[in-house]
């Protein structure tokens, strides 16, 4: 259900960004108030709190947002909080952002190596992954992970590349394993 929720209205608020000519100063305002919300959790259970009426939470929206956020943001959260649907405002926006990422060609990868990259060697991953994706730009998210031995792993979307020494040894292994020996 609350798939279906943040597509429904991330997918609104994608189409009055594309219909504005706004979606990346939109998709930007709304990583902002994304930034702000786990800056302060108190925001959250305030808009959460079941205690507290409708029009006080709008009147809270309203005094927070409205002359901050650009008139169509403090309009849709307004409009997710008359329906009550704050709960989920965060899969709403991160749908939204990844909607506006995939029509504006921006690809996210997450490179996971044994060692820290140096600059170099992270701009030719990053270059390598535009060239073979068809990507305009890259967002890179680096991680080291000791276990990988030698390699990488290159996670784009729900598409991952493991040429990582662990995995290939791990591979062996099963191959070996199955091995019968007569």
């Amino acid at each position: 259900m609350a798939k279906l929720v943040s597509k429904t209205y991330g997918e609104a608020l994608f189409e009055i960004a594309v219909e504005e000519q706004k979606a990346r100063e939109l998709m930007q305002e709304v990583q902002g108030i994304l930034d702000i919300l786990d800056a302060n959790p108190e925001f959250d259970g305030l808009m959460k709190h079941p205690g507290i009426s409708k029009q006080e939470k709008l009147q809270v929206v309203s005094e927070v947002f409205r002359g901050k956020t650009s008139q169509e943001l403090s309009n849709f959260l307004e409009i997710v909080v008359s329906k009550e649907r704050y709960g989920d405002i965060r899969a709403i926006f991160q749908y939204f952002i990844d909607r506006v990422k995939e029509v504006e060609k921006i690809g996210v990868a997450y490179v996971t190596t044994p060692m820290e990259l140096g600059d170099s060697q992270k701009e030719k991953v990053q270059q390598r992954l535009l060239e073979t994706s068809g990507y305009k730009t890259m967002e890179m998210h680096y991680s080291v992970d000791t276990s990988l031995i030698g390699g990488m792993v290159i996670r784009i979307g729900d598409r991952v590349v493991d040429s990582s020494i662990r995995s290939k040894l791990d591979e062996l292994t099963k191959q070996l394993l199955q091995i019968q020996l007569g």
